[in-house]
């Protein structure tokens, strides 16, 4: 069985947790807190696995590989179905720029380990860090708004699911725990009510899983 080291809040394993649940592929869910006892991430036993210190890292028999949209993409080599990325080689191609966009040039920004780091070591105000956040949020939910009138239909790239909503969801579902306000993106936000309305999102949604805390 195929096992995935994640955490419910993070938004990295959370695309994995979808993919995941889109193929119909069970796995063992193995919780690494990443606020616990300063973070388990961080922990040398953890390391052995994954050397970045970082989640998800999905194992699969020998391999054991890290980096959310790799695994995704492992993933839909080795289980074909559902494809998560259009037959077409244009659709294809945008549906993985979609995805970095989030994925590569936004999610790093507003990652725990740089919140941590802009308010332990460079004493950012929690007001400050609240402004750096929004910022980049805002930042890229324009650009992605913008790029989705060339390619949306009920989904990012037309009306197949792709990686480019598996990086969305989590990104709006952060976006909503840091108040950023949304009503400048009808686009992003009909097509998140959409995917929500799927049973794997409903699957994977932070809340669903075994070590959420409420």
């Amino acid at each position: 069985m195929l096992k995935l080291y994640g955490y419910w809040r993070s938004s990295a394993a959370y695309r994995v947790r979808i993919a995941c649940a889109l193929k119909g592929l069970e796995y063992e869910n193995i919780s690494v807190n990443l606020v616990n006892n300063g973070g388990e991430q961080l922990q040398p036993c953890y390391g052995v696995l994954n050397p970045n210190h970082l989640v998800p890292t999905l194992q699969d028999g020998d391999l054991i590989l890290n980096q959310s949209l790799a695994i995704i993409e492992y993933l839909d080599e080795a289980y074909p179905e559902p494809s998560l990325l259009p037959d077409e080689p244009t659709r294809r191609a945008r549906a993985r720029a979609l995805a970095q966009n989030l994925a590569i040039d936004c999610h790093p920004l507003n990652n725990l380990r740089v919140l941590k780091y802009l308010t332990a070591e460079l004493g950012v105000t929690d007001q400050q860090k609240m402004e750096w956040y929004h910022h980049w949020l805002k930042t890229a939910f324009a650009g992605f708004e913008l790029q989705l009138e060339q390619s949306a239909g009920l989904y990012c790239v037309g009306d197949q699911v792709t990686m480019a909503d598996l990086c969305l969801v989590p990104q709006v579902y952060n976006a909503e725990r840091f108040q950023l306000p949304m009503g400048e993106y009808p686009l992003i936000n009909g097509i998140v009510r959409r995917c929500r309305e799927l049973t794997p999102f409903v699957q994977a949604a932070p809340e669903n899983q075994p070590d959420a805390v409420t």
